[in-house]
């Protein structure tokens, strides 16, 4: 039974900027409160729009729905919509950095709770990497564009800009390439402006975001104009087997795309350096997936009615769609260096979550205390920062961005999947448990929400079940090896 013991939650208190705080889950009052609602929502738009928009959405459209790319989006987003409307709850009603783990904790036991913080390695490590590997991309074109413009070459060798291993047939196979150091560089660096502090992290996003921002409507502005309709029929391919085109095709789409909209939730890790939690969580979670959902549609709409989707499927969709009109040619780099932005953004808020969720978990004891480490001087839990960072770098330095993507989609999905369920279970175990936010109609949307969460992770499982199977045995491994012996309630009990 000790799987599924629970961490004791009570009522929090309304907490004022500025303010020391200890938590129902323990939290840390070393953690510095300085994040409004504006920055919150700025982080979440930082960690949506990123690979998704600029890279999956041309290569979703190409391989599986086609233009129907734009109902892909749909249902990814009323998936997350569901999610995001049991995070806001969660968030505002326990204000931690753990997250969806800490939420499992209280509400499902353990080891479930385990499970969920493993799989949130996925989410946010693991999407560190891939997104690096996805800039790295941009970044080598950009030089490209920078060397024609000067007319001097400015082109780094394949073998330093390519992954060494591939996957087929399931199998990782050698490509012949030594390391894509672009993307060990990106991860790097931003795995040093995580460690100087949040402040600094905050600042640097906003600017970054304002950029990617802008230059995604420039892109909808001038794109629009090129569109031809005839590129959206037929809206819906016909069906060329199981999860290629047709109805199915537009599933197997959401599935893919869904790694879009991962990032919203990253907002509740921050929930410990938020001024007003209680307010501003929801307000972080709901209006950056709100804006991205938007932006989203429009630019799946503008690209496939700009080329044909067929054509789509390259590591920069949006700079291939642009190439294809010389008079656009000028938007092309600045797509280029908004895609960069982006992608370094989403980088910067994965990278900053997966410390905050290796800090509650060691603080509950399921790994290392060393993990729950908080600088000095910069209040930045820079242990895990840092081990953080090797490991992405390493992942982005040596694997595709395919398998990368789909480990995330599936990580993510079940973390959904379960918050969405503690919702209704913990409306039934502690209902007199203030709850600043309350989601409307919560046994309609939690049901819905974990139900479609489930059903886009079996579409992604299915081709993918042996990496996922490893994955979760040797989470298993490690749990019953170190963390059920070391779990803090232990100590309690």
């Amino acid at each position: 039974m000790n799987l599924f013991r629970t961490k004791p939650i009570s009522a929090q208190p309304h907490i004022d900027a500025g303010e020391p705080f200890e938590g129902s889950l323990e939290g840390e009052a070393t953690f510095r409160r300085v994040l409004t609602g504006r920055h919150l929502i700025m982080l979440g738009i930082g960690a949506i729009i990123g690979a998704g928009i600029f890279v999956m959405t041309g290569q979703a459209a190409a391989s599986h729905a086609g233009p129907a790319i734009m109902l892909s989006f749909v249902l990814a987003g009323l998936a997350c919509a569901f999610a995001g409307l049991c995070y806001a709850e969660f968030a505002a009603m326990l204000p931690v950095s753990g997250s969806a783990y800490s939420y499992a904790y209280a509400t499902l036991g353990e080891f479930i709770a385990w499970f969920i913080g493993w799989n949130l390695v996925l989410e946010y490590m693991f999407a560190g990497a891939t997104v690096a590997v996805g800039w790295s991309g941009y970044f080598v074109g950009l030089l490209d564009s920078i060397g024609a413009w000067l007319g001097v070459p400015l082109k780094l060798p394949a073998l330093l800009t390519s992954a060494p291993l591939n996957v087929v047939d399931g199998r990782l196979v050698p490509t012949g390439a030594l390391i894509n150091l672009p993307a060990v560089v990106i991860v790097a660096a931003v795995s040093a402006l995580c460690y100087r502090g949040i402040t600094q992290s905050a600042a640097v996003n906003a600017v970054v975001v304002a950029i990617k921002v802008v230059v995604i409507l420039l892109f909808l502005a001038f794109g629009l104009q090129f569109v031809n309709p005839d590129n959206w029929h037929p809206f819906i391919p016909e069906s060329q087997g199981p999860g290629r085109f047709g109805w199915d095709g537009v599933v197997r789409g959401a599935s893919i795309v869904f790694f879009a909209y991962i990032g919203f939730d990253a907002v509740s890790t921050a929930a410990q350096e938020a001024k007003n939690p209680q307010r501003d969580m929801p307000i972080g979670i709901l209006g950056s997936l709100v804006v991205c959902t938007i932006l989203y549609i429009a630019v799946a709409a503008v690209l496939t009615g700009m080329l044909p989707y067929q054509q789509l499927g390259t590591a920069k969709p949006v700079a291939t769609a642009l190439e294809a009109y010389p008079s656009l040619l000028w938007l092309k780099t600045l797509v280029e260096l908004g895609a960069i932005a982006g992608l370094s953004s989403v980088i910067l808020v994965m990278l900053m979550a997966q410390p905050r969720i290796f800090y509650t978990m060691s603080r509950d004891g399921l790994i290392p205390r060393l993990f729950s480490r908080i600088h000095r001087s910069y209040h930045t839990p820079h242990v895990g920062t840092i081990v953080v960072g090797v490991i992405a770098a390493f992942l982005g330095g040596l694997l595709p961005i395919g398998v990368l993507g789909d480990l995330v989609s599936m990580g993510t999905l079940l973390a959904f999947a379960t918050v969405c369920a503690g919702v209704l279970i913990l409306r039934r175990t502690r209902p007199d448990i203030p709850r600043p936010f309350r989601v409307p109609l919560a046994w309609f949307v939690s049901i819905a929400g974990a139900l479609s969460c489930l059903w886009l992770f079996w579409r992604v499982f299915v081709d993918n079940w042996h990496w996922m199977t490893g994955w979760i045995a040797v989470g298993i491994v490690i749990y019953f090896g170190y963390g059920q012996r070391h779990s803090a309630l232990n100590r309690r009990g």
